[in-house]
């Protein structure tokens, strides 16, 4: 049987519908939370049964160095506008092998930029500037 190595988490790209950014180097936030429903029928004594109720998504949060690219500040800003059936994408997260070959990934339906962080500033600093973004969705399916 062949030895299944896990992934490593520093090797994932992105797929925002037609959006072409670089390069983020942070992906967090992409789960799924089903709440549980509990009822006791009329003539149970006392055992309280459980069944799956509402399912929800978490947002998917992205960060990276700030460039002199706008596209992902263009997103945020077709939901700004109103144009919210415009800015809705589906996407792709999708980790990587050592080799660089496309091995685990989960598709969001229906995402939209929800928040946008602009990158902390700090005159005795040196650190990269990041920049963040949520993007909210309404569903998360593991597609490899």
């Amino acid at each position: 049987m062949a030895r299944r190595d896990p992934y490593v988490n520093s090797r994932f790209k992105l797929q925002l519908g037609n959006i072409q950014q670089a390069s983020f180097s942070e992906c967090t936030g992409f789960d799924a939370t089903t709440d549980p429903i509990e009822y006791r029928n009329g003539d149970d004594p006392g055992t309280v049964r459980k069944q799956p109720g509402l399912t929800k998504y978490g947002n998917v949060t992205l960060k990276w160095g700030l460039t002199d690219s706008k596209v992902i500040w263009e997103w945020r800003k077709k939901i700004l506008d109103g144009k919210t059936e415009e800015a809705r994408i589906n996407g792709s997260i999708i980790i990587l092998d050592e080799e660089g070959n496309e091995k685990v990934q989960w598709d969001f339906i229906n995402g939209w930029p929800s928040k946008y962080d602009p990158a902390d500033l700090n005159a005795k600093g040196n650190d990269i500037a990041i920049e963040t973004l949520e993007i909210t969705h309404e569903g998360l399916i593991r597609a490899k």
